[in-house]
Parts: structure tokens; C-alpha cells; sequence
């Protein structure tokens, strides 16, 4: 599960532990938006903050850019690589296709233990959205299909799973949540657990992939919207 950035890294016991500590937090300030698409990573900063030097930074910000979350300039540093809206279309038919299976087998796998933290989950997104929290729906939401998907007893399909929840969360910090759209997921949600709680595979199945591509289209709307009241994006279009 994705951990809150900004907490600076425990004492390693080896260089892998403090690769892989590096990594994970700069992952989370990148995927939650703390720095501006185009913007130059304040490599001295960062180092400051995680009390390293530069070479394990560095190392990390190779592991971003292969991820596509930064761009390496030779010699000029590297600079936090721009959202590309045209993508969340593709990354939602794709995840569509993974949470049909999810559903499938989750519902005939889910154990005692799964099924008790889910409905812990559901509840407590229940409780954000009477709060109109958005921040903590977002983040209950992500860690709930995240066990969903790991209740399947498929490490293979929740890995590949994580990487497109990952692919998504940078998305929605980017354009934040709004309440209508809270209100109608948690009440996708709500089917979602009867189906669950049944033990019904193929509603389960139909119910996932109708809130991913209902998810998706919300998410394409809002990206439409920013880019039509951004006058840099006018220009372009009429140019």
C-alpha cells in the first residue's frame, strides 16, 4: 500500500534497504503531485530531507524514469514528466479486463480474515464520505481494491494490478476528487459488497468493471475540463 511521503527514511542495515526506502518515498512525492509537472527535482532538497547523498538519489530517479514518472536530461538534471491525459483511457480498459477476473475469483476465494478487513474498508469509506473527505476517501479507496485484488490468492494478478493502481493514483491527485463522484462510487461500492458478500462471482465481475470504466470516464471528464479552461491548451488547439 502506498505510505503518506515526507517521512524521512529509518537507518538502513544495507545499500538494497536504502535503495528500496528511497524509491518508495520518492515514488509517493511524485505519484501525489508535491511537485509540479515539468518541474526540476531539487536533488539538494531531497537528499536533505531523506539524509543522503546524492548517488542513491540519483540511482532512484533512474528507477522513476523508467517508470515514466520523471525525465533524465544529460548534464541538466532530471524534471517530473508531464501527465499525459491521452493515457488514462488505455489504463482503464486495461484494468477493466483485471478487475473481471478479480471479481470472479475473489468471490469464490475472499477468507474470513479478507472479507473482515473489506467490510473495515467499506465502512471507513463510508465515514470519509459523510465527512466529505476527499484526501482519506481516495486513499481508503485505493487500499480497498487493493485487498480486494489480494484476495484473490493470485500474487501475479494483484502485482500487475498494483502497477495500474499506481499508474492511477498519480491521475488522481492531479485532479483531486469531487463530491458527486464520491457519492455515486460509494454507492458502486455498496453493490460491490452485496455481490461479495453473496459470493456472487459474475456480479461481482460486472459490478468492478462497471465502477472502473464509470471511475474512467469521470476521471477523462475532469482532464477535459482542465485543459478547457487552461489558455495555454486553447492556443494550442487553435493553432
Amino acid at each position: 500500500m502506498i505510505r503518506p511521503a515526507g517521512n524521512e527514511p529509518e537507518a538502513p542495515e544495507s545499500a538494497a534497504t536504502l535503495h528500496d526506502l528511497v524509491v518508495g518515498q520518492l515514488r509517493n512525492i511524485l505519484l501525489e503531485g508535491e511537485f509540479a509537472a515539468g518541474r526540476r527535482i531539487p536533488e539538494a532538497e531531497l537528499c536533505a530531507r531523506f539524509g543522503i547523498s546524492r548517488t542513491p538519489l540519483r540511482e532512484a530517479l533512474k528507477v522513476m524514469a523508467a517508470e515514466g514518472l520523471v525525465t533524465l536530461r544529460p548534464n541538466r538534471g532530471a524534471v517530473v514528466t508531464p501527465i499525459d491525459a491521452a493515457a488514462i483511457g488505455p489504463i482503464f480498459e486495461l484494468k477493466g479486463a483485471l478487475e473481471g477476473l478479480i471479481g470472479t475469483l475473489a468471490a469464490l476465494r475472499a477468507n474470513d480474515a479478507a472479507m473482515t478487513a473489506l467490510e473495515e474498508h467499506h465502512h471507513a469509506l463510508g465515514e470519509a464520505l459523510s465527512r466529505r473527505d476527499q484526501n482519506a476517501y481516495t486513499r481508503l479507496n485505493y487500499a480497498f481494491h487493493q485487498l480486494l485484488a489480494q484476495a484473490t490468492g493470485n500474487p501475479l494478478l494483484a502485482q500487475n494490478y498494483e502497477a495500474l493502481q499506481q499508474k492511477i493514483w498519480r491521475y488522481r491527485f492531479a485532479v483531486n476528487e469531487f463530491d458527486e463522484r464520491l457519492v455515486t462510487s460509494y454507492q458502486e461500492h455498496e453493490h460491490i459488497m452485496v455481490a461479495l458478500r453473496a459470493r456472487a462471482r459474475l456480479d461481482l465481475a460486472e459490478r468492478l468493471q462497471e465502477h472502473n470504466r464509470l471511475t474512467g470516464e469521470a476521471m477523462i471528464r475532469a482532464f477535459a475540463e482542465i485543459a478547457e479552461h487552461n489558455p495555454r491548451s486553447k492556443k494550442e488547439k487553435s493553432a
